[in-house]
């Protein structure tokens, strides 16, 4: 490849019929999209290659593990787990892996992530929203997290839809006409990032120290919004929080889906370099546009190899 730096990119999807006939729900996106999710061999190298993409840590589309008939759900993702770890093995300078968890069941969803972990190098997990309404930074899932910090592998937080009732009252009015309101324009982000903001306050850090956290789409706003989180938090009415040491401490945002270069700025002040790696969102988002977007943003080279590629490095033993 003739890009000049190395590139690592680290959320990008695939999608398992087998695994997906297990879904509560129908996700298909369109043909055109499922063709790319469930290539996992030439054409997207082919695609990488183009972009100059060297290497994608593959996670499952959404939904994952949170979307499972209970019953069924730890043999499923055994299963989608094993079929990543054969695809990364036959690909393994080009693929790595972040493992889906049955998050229903948070005892088993640790002894898999420790199982794909150890056995098959993943690079740590991905988790997608509530699970039967409950919030995964609630105890009951504080297993997956203890077991991640042990491992010394991050979990990344990704989207998913807002609540039906949370859908209903905020969203209804636009959601015919501007369906992605629900989505990558809005609800996602806001699902997520609050998400981010319920686990800085759920203690877990304070227990589990070493615990490192991802959230892809430039930190799903926290990032642009820190310095105004931390003072509310600080407030009297409020219990102690250092809310922005533990974000900068436990948590790193990736680029996946936002190619901002003010947006971008706004984020290397506010964590630190080291604490951005670069993302694509593959394929709801183009890979080529992403590299060239990053390799024209204007930083010297020590910035853009570390967002390429050195802090995935680091962060995921790559």
């Amino acid at each position: 490849m003739d890009h000049p730096m190395k590139v690592i990119a680290i959320e990008e999807h695939f999608w398992s019929r087998e695994f997906a006939g297990h879904f509560q729900g129908n996700f298909d996106r369109g043909p055109k999209i499922m063709e790319k999710l469930e290539d996992v061999s030439s054409g997207r190298i082919a695609d990488m290659d183009e972009a100059g993409i060297d290497l994608q840590v593959l996670s499952h589309a959404p939904p994952g593990g949170q979307k499972l008939i209970p019953e069924q759900a730890v043999a499923a993702c055994q299963a989608v787990n094993d079929y990543l770890a054969d695809v990364v093995a036959a690909q393994p300078g080009r693929f790595a892996a972040f493992a889906t968890l049955p998050q229903a069941a948070p005892e088993a969803a640790a002894d898999e992530l420790q199982r794909v972990v150890e056995g098959h190098g993943f690079k740590g997990a991905m988790l997608y929203g509530p699970t039967n309404g409950r919030f995964p930074d609630e105890p009951e899932f504080w297993p997956i997290f203890e077991r991640a910090a042990r491992l010394k592998v991050p979990v990344y937080l990704h989207p998913a839809l807002p609540d039906k009732r949370v859908q209903e009252a905020y969203y209804a009015t636009y959601a015919s006409s501007h369906p992605d309101l629900l989505g990558a324009a809005w609800g996602f982000g806001v699902e997520a990032g609050t998400l981010g903001i319920r686990m800085v306050l759920s203690g877990v850090f304070e227990r589990y120290p070493d615990l490192q956290i991802i959230l892809g789409h430039l930190g799903e706003g926290i990032a642009l919004q820190l310095t105004r989180i931390d003072e509310s938090f600080r407030r009297p009415a409020n219990a102690p929080t250092d809310f922005a040491g533990i974000f900068r401490n436990n948590f790193h945002i990736t680029t996946s889906g936002f190619f901002s270069d003010t947006a971008l700025r706004c984020c290397i002040d506010e964590m630190g370099a080291d604490r951005i790696l670069f993302a694509v969102d593959w394929p709801f988002v183009a890979m080529k546009p992403g590299v060239d977007w990053f390799s024209a943003y204007p930083a010297d080279d020590d910035t853009k190899k570390k967002i390429f590629s050195a802090n995935a490095e680091a962060l995921l033993g790559l």
